[in-house]
């Protein structure tokens, strides 16, 4: 914008290691994509294909190849990745990541029960063929898992070769690092800054008020991920105080009244 304002906090620009936002993609369609990115561009760093949707997405070559001839990483989702696993596919999988040129591969056990050195293994294993990027927590909002034990995980997928870490917490934003109601779990956050370098986490906050929660928190240039195709404008007017949620954060005191 030719526009200039004042006390706009400073963004990080693409190729980005910080200020990531990671789109979820939940069935796009190519013409879908070429309207996203018409105005997103600028702003999305990657690109989920969420859960196992590109296993029964028709014409995934193309859109996949879509991104990638616009500059957009993007690779499939954690589950997909665990479907391949529990069938004994591991293989397979890694011929799938070949076979689509995947820039970046994610190692979950949201859905499976997964001995946590394996995890590290699998991890160890695709770091040969892709940047790695690893989710720790569970889908099940029963499986609790105490601050300590998602400390311990992180840390040992960064040394295993994991490029960042995701907090999870589903596309609907109500497990692992948030309650039932959406609200974060503040001192489960905090734990896991106390121990992990916060520029290697990718938190999944695909509510309003977990962007705002993490942007007040860590600043503009937190990484965000399973962000809506239609919120990522949004989004950046939040990361930028130019939305009523964050309007006076990124003020001066003496301009706030």
């Amino acid at each position: 914008m030719s526009i200039t304002l004042k006390h706009i906090p400073e963004r990080t620009v693409r190729p980005r290691q910080k200020g990531i936002t990671m789109v979820m993609d939940k069935g796009l369609s190519i013409a879908q994509v070429q309207d996203m990115l018409t105005t997103c561009h600028p702003y999305i760093d990657m690109v989920k294909l969420g859960f196992g949707t590109a296993y029964v997405t028709p014409n995934i070559d193309d859109k996949i190849k879509f991104y990638q001839s616009n500059g957009i990483a993007v690779y499939f989702g954690g589950t997909l990745f665990e479907a391949f696993y529990i069938r004994g596919q591991f293989e397979d999988y890694i011929r799938a990541i070949e076979k689509y040129k995947m820039q970046y591969v994610e190692v979950s056990d949201g859905s499976i029960a997964m001995p946590h050195e394996v995890k590290c293994e699998c991890i160890q294993r695709l770091k040969k063929y892709a940047t790695v990027i690893s989710e720790v927590g569970s889908k099940d909002n029963n499986h609790i898992i105490p601050p300590f034990k998602w400390v311990r995980m992180m840390k040992a997928e960064l040394e295993a070769g994991a490029w960042k870490v995701i907090a999870e917490a589903r596309e609907s934003g109500n497990t692992g690092i948030y309650m039932g109601s959406g609200e974060a779990r503040d001192g489960l956050v905090e734990e896991i800054l106390d121990g992990i370098d916060g520029s290697s986490i990718i938190w999944e906050a695909p509510q309003k008020v977990q962007q705002e929660y993490f942007i007040k928190k860590l600043g503009c240039n937190v990484n965000l991920g399973n962000i809506a195709p239609n919120d990522v404008i949004p989004l950046e007017t939040l990361r930028v105080g130019l939305r009523s949620d964050t309007f006076y954060h990124f003020l001066p005191d003496e301009l706030k009244k």
